[in-house]
């Protein structure tokens, strides 16, 4: 199970309590500085705008590629480590708004980690350092470090010791 908090809601869904969950001008203002990072091309000032705004915790020389949407309630609870590529389009969430309940967890991504195209990482995983994610996958668990991952839903494709060894060969 991923680690999330889960909050109970009476009456209607917890999307439509949203305002009760976070403050309307931290949306706001999250809405804004995510999609002038979604579209600049330049890597320092996404990770700048991403620490200094969003309060993400952004480890040296991480690439956000085009398009990467992170938690827009919660961006304050993603880590991302050192040296990482996060592809084109993926979608980094801390936070889970369903009928009965809303859950909120943190997302910590190694260091050394690519995450493929078009990929969704949901809260309270985490992903290992130098692990690949494959494009289009689910990252709805754990990643163990070194693995490579992919699929919908996401399965282990190759431990640490077989990417390993497939290094070596």
């Amino acid at each position: 199970m991923r680690r999330t908090e889960r909050f109970k809601v009476e009456s209607s869904n917890s999307l439509w309590q949203i305002y009760q969950t976070v403050p309307f001008w931290k949306v706001v203002k999250n809405f804004i500085v995510i999609q002038l990072a979604r579209y600049t091309p330049f890597l320092n000032m996404k990770n700048w705008l991403y620490r200094v705004f969003l309060k993400m915790k952004v480890g040296k020389e991480t690439s956000f590629a085009l398009m990467v949407m992170p938690d827009i309630m919660f961006p304050e609870k993603i880590t991302v480590g050192r040296n990482c590529v996060i592809g084109y389009n993926t979608t980094i969430l801390a936070h889970e708004y369903l009928i009965k309940e809303y859950r909120i967890g943190e997302v910590i991504i190694g260091d050394e980690v690519m995450v493929g195209a078009n990929s969704t990482i949901l809260p309270g995983v985490t992903i290992g350092d130098h692990a690949i994610v494959s494009a289009g996958t689910l990252v709805h668990k754990d990643v163990p470090a070194g693995a490579f991952v992919g699929g919908n839903p996401m399965r282990l494709i190759y431990t640490k010791e077989e990417m390993d060894k497939r290094d070596l060969d």
